[in-house]
């Protein structure tokens, strides 16, 4: 059986790279517009205004002609979420029902990893056992139990959840990961230990609290999240940033919400712990949480790759309403459809379900309101609509969300509502919401692309990027590469002729890798060429040089001029190199040498 990167048959590579269609792939995260035979969007890997992410359905690539990035689907699930070639290919291979052999891609079998990573995946799963027993089966956490049924946790939701309890003593982690050899500074560096103020030995990061272990979406413990027992501050601390732990790209509880979440193609986001764990409880297991931060576009585009909806379910107070408010327009414009479960009394979720129950906690978030409806009810809380300004104030504010709506029905629903609660006219109201929205229409009409929103305004004239012109044998070992990447006898006629002669290093190599690859009897295809590579240099100039245009004919001459132009480069510069020395010769006053040399160039030129 061939195998290619990491261990893992060629033929499950390409059954991922079959099954798993670029466009579709790339959808996930980006919102693409379809451009002749590309797709085009704005880059998820860096800050752009102007789209310059591009998508070749044809070849099965993307390429970035702003930050460069490219490569196929394997390639890009591997920058989106930070996984090693063999996670993404398990992890692809699991979500397309491809079966793997047994041990191929898995995390023993995989391309050898760090190894203090791997030290830190068993100290987190140690600990986190640890902390579980103590809670459960010790005197230490007798009150943290007794804390956490008030608060309404079975057994089965502390076990479910794999909750714990760290003592309130400076080294218990210490001497337990300390017992088991593992180095002192590695757990320090990887968040389970801190230094001591001295620098003289080390301390538990957590002291006292009730263990809340976070997983990533495989399922290993990562990091923790620790409530403090009694009074203190911080209520909660989180393990910091680790190898294992990037803050911005996990979401509590993915592990176990993906399957329902992928079924159900929608998420319940919370932000606490408790939240995710009482929704959980209520019947919802599509449930995750953002562990009390700000949302970040990294976890948009997780959620976006697994689902279509999202129901933000956050606190019912002010700062709650704010925050909902704040991921609204980031989640819409990932083009997520969104839901606000508005729950009363300014109660949290896990506050709301212990006070009224499961049954009303979920007709909340059946009955979430769609994010126009709340955008609405978020305004009028500014404003008193007893009095005059204040409806007029409000009216001013709605009036724009409500024109924004592309679908007349829902414009005319919500002016109905807005006329019946403020004693106004609906046709007055609608003819203020159609003369803002030709007022829009007309701020938006330069935008480069009306029909999707999200990008209009985007190009600005005059700023039109030009690629750069490339010397002529640069351009000419692109077009060969080019060439051999879409038919096998061009590339055997380069390798007999040019063979690895390239004057850039990449091409040369990139070519080397070529005639591999076509040795293996295997088919032109850039995607799964890309596979067969182990350099993300190289991976980057062939999603580059795969996007050219070039006929899909081609003929020995157009092979035999671009050869020519690849082996004249180097006696070109060899002939500016030699009159640099007999200019030297002529100004030192050597005129022999410089006549000798003169003879030289001129037994170049004739070649």
């Amino acid at each position: 059986m061939v195998t290619g990167q990491g261990g893992i048959p060629d033929d499950v590579i390409e059954s991922v790279l079959a099954r798993n269609d670029i466009v579709d792939t790339v959808s996930r995260y980006v919102q693409l517009s379809k451009q002749g035979k590309y797709m085009k969007g704005l880059c998820p890997f860096h800050s752009e205004k102007t789209p310059s992410f591009t998508v070749t359905p044809e070849r099965q690539i993307f390429y970035c002609y702003g930050c460069g990035k490219g490569g196929n689907s394997i390639k890009f699930r591997m920058e989106m979420e930070g996984y090693s070639f063999p996670e993404a290919v398990r992890i692809m291979a699991e979500e397309s029902d491809i079966a793997l052999p047994e041990g191929q891609g898995s995390p023993s079998h995989a391309v050898p990893r760090n190894p203090e990573k791997e030290r830190l995946y068993e100290a987190y799963e140690l600990c986190s056992k640890l902390y579980h027993f103590l809670l459960k089966n010790t005197q230490h956490g007798q009150e943290a139990m007794a804390y956490l049924r008030s608060r309404g946790f079975n057994d089965k939701l502390i076990d479910q959840f794999g909750l714990g309890f760290a003592p309130d003593r400076w080294d218990t982690l210490v001497q337990f990961l300390g017992k088991r050899e593992f180095d002192l500074l590695e757990m320090e560096k990887g968040g389970l230990l801190s230094a001591r103020h001295d620098r003289d030995g080390y301390v538990d990061k957590f002291r006292n609290r009730i263990m809340f272990p976070i997983h990533d979406r495989n399922g290993r413990v990562i990091a923790f999240a620790g409530r403090i027992l009694g009074e203190g501050q911080p209520k909660y601390l989180n393990s910091p940033e680790s190898l294992l732990f990037n803050k911005s790209r996990t979401l509590y509880n993915l592990h176990q919400a993906k399957t329902s979440v992928r079924k159900q193609r929608q998420i319940i986001l919370c932000e606490g712990y408790g939240d995710v764990i009482s929704t959980w409880e209520a019947g919802f297991q599509n449930v995750v949480a953002t562990m009390g931060t700000s949302l970040t576009e990294q976890q948009i585009s997780v959620m976006k790759s697994m689902a279509e909806e999202v129901i933000v379910s956050y606190d019912g107070d002010r700062a709650g309403l704010n925050a909902a408010m704040k991921v609204l327009p980031m989640l819409e414009s990932a083009g997520l459809k969104v839901r606000i479960a508005l729950l009363g009394d300014g109660l949290d979720p896990d506050d709301y379900y212990r006070k009224y129950g499961g049954d009303r906690y979920r007709h909340v978030l059946e009955n979430a309101a769609a994010s126009t409806k709340f955008k609405l009810i978020y305004l009028k809380k500014n404003h008193i609509l007893l009095e005059e300004q204040g409806k007029i104030a409000y009216t001013r504010e709605a009036l724009p969300v409500i024109a924004e709506l592309s679908s007349s029905t829902e414009r005319e629903v919500y002016l109905r509502e807005l006329a019946t609660e403020l004693q106004l006219s609906y046709e007055s109201l609608k003819q203020d919401c159609n003369l803002l929205r030709q007022s829009m229409q007309k701020m938006n009409e330069h935008g480069d692309n009306p029909d999707k929103r999200w990008n209009n305004g985007r190009h600005k004239k005059g700023q039109i990027a030009t690629p750069a012109l490339l010397p002529a044998y640069h351009a000419a070992e692109r077009r060969l590469l080019s060439l051999m990447l879409q038919d096998e006898e061009a590339a055997r006629y380069v390798g007999e002729h040019l063979g690895e002669a390239f004057n850039i290093e990449d091409h040369a190599a990139i070519a080397a890798y070529l005639y591999a690859y076509y040795a293996q009897n295997k088919p032109p295809d850039p995607s799964r060429f890309m596979s067969s590579l182990h350099d993300d240099r190289l991976e980057k100039t062939v999603s580059s040089i795969s996007m050219m245009e070039n006929p899909q004919e081609w003929n020995v001459q157009v092979l035999d001029d671009c050869i020519r132009e690849v082996l004249k480069y180097p006696k070109q510069k060899q002939i500016a190199e030699k009159k640099e020395e007999m200019m030297k010769a002529e100004r030192s006053g050597d005129f022999l040498r410089a006549a000798q040399i003169a003879s030289e160039i001129i037994a170049l030129e004739r070649q």
